[in-house]
């Protein structure tokens, strides 16, 4: 535990020492009594104190009229009041010093606007008195490896090393008689509710730092707070698999919204996109779910989706094969492989032996059907030495029967081969091991260097401005493409008229042919009102479709909606027709959407989804999700496109989406992508009405690049450097910097030796250059050298929240050739800045002793030192 740091807050639901349960009773079947019960029955190492104002003791324990009564301190109170009487009991609880509550009584949210006033009176008190609430209408929590039992459920769950999260107590009560039947443990059975206070994050962030927890399950059915889950899900997913079943996946969506990209606002699809920018492996089902995190804890991910299907028997090995096609991977070449009905253990293991050997195959699964020949627990004790012999290539087994091969499917799952009774079930758990490995390696990716921002977003500003101030929600076509040119996305020239004669002369000098299409700030839709004419190629072609436009608004009694007509050129070449937008999501915020555009965009619905920002990984990832992407890249035969430009126009775009926040719906369509250029053929851009202020329009679920941060430092030479945010695309220049450190600056940096090889490792520097900026920030310093082309990295400063704290946590590294310059100083004041708009009260570091220019420059900066090495800035 660092210097002064304090227990996680949520610590107090997994190990108190002394438990309140507000509503004990002794009345057969209550949830008073269950609560009671489970918790004297199950030592956890705490005291129990039943609160009941109208019995002297419950099962037989001293019991007291309110909390305020107790003389000992309550760590964690369970409340299994009436909904009502709840917010009374958490400002007892509140006053009394009380730093958890667990909240299983219903009446709240789910019972309508009285059950929500509740909730936010709860809500208001506990956050005043820094108390943290689960629930209110869950099942509460179990521990089972410190033998906490704060449920109303029916039994104790067995120890293990998997936590479960859940919304629905229903369905936990469900898991856990099946897990007590399969012998299958946990180290946490905790049930959530409706996410008041602890959310997801929360619980991920905690059992994070449980060594005990080696992999986290979620039955998800809403998110809540978006970016904490996020956030904390991207950074415990690259240590502990995050596998979630999402319920709700059927549920319409949101109402339709005026474009195609609005209507996927509150989808589905949406969470996949969330959860494959994070890391986390979403799965089908209950049964895949416990299947997974079996799998995964017992077998490598693979590093491909070829998988390599070894078996006796044809049908098995073709269902296997289409399970495996549709679930998004493929047979390694050559694949299946038939054994035939007559292979024997010796055969098993000299085909598993040259699987394993085959470059082509990423995976390895044995597939074995009892016949008159074959020797089920022979070949499973033959095989079992295979389990781990292949690096990064998962061996999975299908052995199929009943009693026949029982004992052969023990011999395999014990020795850490997945075992499954069906091929097909165990081709998918390969599927979802790989859309695992491609999800983490996004976290990983260095992306490529981009172009600093140097549009002009303020001008893009002042449009949005001015449309709002005129209270107007529907940009025009050229106000809505003059905000996509600020941002360096090519659209083609549009011009407007407001006469015939005008819109000739525009035609004139862009030159024939062109389209003409109605200029209006009220109409949506300009082709559902006869608003487009398109390949006019003379004077009296244009006058002709501007009178027809004027008129066809004139005839639906829509004269005001008139305001002219805007000319552009037809665009001849060849090319494809993509999508690009964006709608407000109303659990993530701002939602991306890529695809094949056009008139057919609704028909083909060939789309994916991400979250902003993005950077070119992502990008293209986004692209690879789609079926155009093939066309794309010249996969048939056409010259390709320039993807890297499309990936670097996806980036600026997804900027646009997070800096300008008044844009409720976002969308070019066409894109028209051809081997030549990018050019936006039409666009479209809804505002948020004037009812959303300013300081409440919607958010970005992951935060952006936070550009304030950045400036200048003037040296005490006088040299001026320029300080920023880190990016995932300085990596490289990360390793040049490292090279410029000497063996005293990395010792007193890592307390310790750590070769440069290690240092600049990739896995260790994606980490450090691809943060999340809500959880961390790290300001590198940058200037470029005399006779240089490109700027270099001089120092880096790291803040790091610790979690479940108001604590951060700071670090420190110049390179020696700057050191004793000022630029120390100078960043740890950025990193004040940061501390204080995060609400951090206390900025710790461990300082070696030996390290006094770093302890100098803490002390002049007001640091306090604790102990040898603790040093303790405050921001309060």
């Amino acid at each position: 535990m660092q210097i002064g740091q304090t227990r996680h807050p949520l610590e107090v639901f997994f190990a108190p020492r002394s438990v309140a349960v507000i509503g004990a009773s002794e009345r057969a079947d209550s949830v008073g009594r269950t609560l009671m019960w489970n918790l004297v029955s199950n030592p956890f190492g705490g005291t129990v104190f039943p609160i009941n104002d109208k019995r002297p003791n419950v099962l037989g324990i001293k019991s007291w009229p309110s909390v305020r009564a107790v003389t000992e301190k309550i760590d964690l109170a369970v409340v299994a009041t009436p909904a009502p009487t709840v917010p009374g009991v958490i400002r007892e609880c509140a006053t009394s010093g009380v730093r958890g509550a667990i909240i299983v009584s219903a009446g709240f949210r789910e019972s309508g606007a009285q059950g929500l006033r509740l909730e936010s009176e709860i809500l208001e008190i506990a956050r005043a008195a820094r108390m943290r609430i689960v629930g209110p209408n869950c099942l509460g929590i179990m521990c089972p490896l410190t033998g906490l039992n704060a449920t109303f459920a029916g039994a104790m769950a067995r120890k293990g090393d998997v936590a479960f999260l859940s919304q629905s107590g229903a369905l936990q009560t469900a898991i856990l008689d099946w897990s007590l039947q399969e012998h299958f443990g946990f180290s946490a059975f905790v049930s959530l509710g409706s996410l008041l206070d602890v959310g997801w994050g929360d619980v991920i962030d905690y059992l994070d730092h449980d060594g005990r927890t080696k992999s986290i399950l979620i039955y998800m059915e809403s998110v809540g707070d978006a970016r904490a889950f996020l956030s904390a899900a991207r950074e415990v997913t690259l240590r502990k698999p995050i596998i979630v079943l999402k319920g709700g996946r059927s549920a319409q969506a949101a109402a339709a919204a005026a474009s195609h990209t609005g209507a996927l606002a509150g989808s589905d699809e949406v969470f996949t996109a969330a959860f494959r920018r994070t890391g986390v492996l979403r799965v089908d089902s209950i049964a895949d779910l416990f299947n997974m995190a079996d799998t995964l804890a017992k077998q490598p991910r693979p590093r491909g989706r070829r998988l390599s299907i070894l078996t006796n028997a044809g049908g098995p090995a073709v269902l296997a094969t289409d399970a495996l096609v549709a679930a998004g991977a493929e047979p390694a070449p050559g694949n299946p492989v038939d054994l035939l009905g007559s292979a024997d253990a010796e055969t098993y293991g000299k085909a598993v032996e040259a699987a394993g050997a085959d470059k082509d195959a990423d995976g390895i699964l044995t597939i074995l059907s009892p016949q008159n020949q074959t020797e089920p627990t022979l070949t499973a004790e033959r095989l079992k030495q295979y389990a781990h012999r292949f690096p990064g290539k998962p061996v999975l087994a299908s052995w199929m029967g009943g009693a026949e091969v029982a004992a052969g499917r023990r011999i395999l799952s014990d020795a850490d081969i997945p075992t499954f009774q069906y091929p097909d079930t165990a081709a998918r758990m390969f599927s979802y091991m790989w859309k695992y490995t491609y999800n983490l390696r996004a976290l990983y990716e260095t992306p490529a260097l981009t172009e600093e921002a140097t549009f002009g977003h303020e001008e893009a500003a002042e449009i949005l401005r001015a449309a709002r101030a005129d209270r107007r929600t529907l940009l025009t076509e050229l106000e809505s493409k003059r905000i996509l040119a600020t941002y360096g996305i090519p659209t083609v020239e549009t011009r407007a008229a407001t006469s015939a004669e005008e819109a000739v002369r525009a035609a004139e000098s862009l030159g024939y042919p062109v389209a003409i299409k109605l200029h209006s700030r009220t109409v949506a839709h300009k082709s559902e009102v006869g608003g487009v004419q398109l390949d006019l190629r003379s004077p009296r072609e244009v006058q002709s479709a501007f009178e027809s436009i004027r008129g066809r608004l004139a005839e639906l009694g829509r004269t005001a909606d008139f305001e002219g007509v805007t000319v552009q050129p037809m665009i001849r070449e060849r090319g494809y027709e993509l999508i690009v937008g964006s709608s407000v999501d109303p659990q993530f915020g701002p939602v991306l959407l890529f695809g094949t555009g056009g008139l057919l965009v609704e028909v083909l619905k060939d789309r994916s989804l991400a979250l902003p920002p993005l950077n070119t990984t992502l990008a293209r990832r986004m692209m690879e999700q789609t079926k155009i992407h093939a066309a794309l890249a010249g996969d048939h035969g056409d010259a390709k496109v320039n993807l890297a430009e499309l990936e670097k126009l996806l980036v600026r775009f997804s900027q646009l989406v997070v800096e300008q926040r008044t844009i409720a719906e976002i969308e070019i369509n066409p894109l028209l992508a051809s081997p030549g250029r990018l050019i936006a053929l039409d666009a479209r851009i809804v505002l948020h009405g004037k009812e959303i202020a300013d300081d409440h329009l919607p958010e970005a679920a992951i935060r952006p690049y936070p550009t304030q941060y950045a400036g200048t430092v003037r040296l005490r030479g006088g040299s001026v450097v320029k300080v920023r945010p880190i990016r995932p695309e300085d990596e490289p220049r990360m390793v040049q910097f490292h090279r410029t450190l000497s063996e005293d600056s990395v010792f007193y940096r890592y307390a310790g030796t750590l070769k440069l090889d290690a240092r600049v490792a990739h896995d260790r520097l994606a980490r450090i250059c691809f943060i999340d900026y809500d959880r961390e920030m790290a300001l590198i310093a940058e200037r470029t050298p005399p006779g240089g082309s490109a700027p270099e990295i001089v120092a880096v400063a790291r803040l790091t929240r610790l979690a479940g704290t108001p604590d951060a946590e700071f670090a420190l590294l110049v390179s020696d050739p700057i050191q004793g310059q000022g630029l120390g100083s100078a960043m740890l004041r950025r990193l004040f800045e940061v501390g204080r708009d995060w609400g951090v009260e206390r900025i710790l570091a461990e300082i070696l002793p030996g390290n006094v220019p770093m302890r100098r420059v803490c002390k002049d900066l007001g640091f306090t030192f604790e102990g040898e090495t603790g040093a303790i800035k405050d921001l309060r």
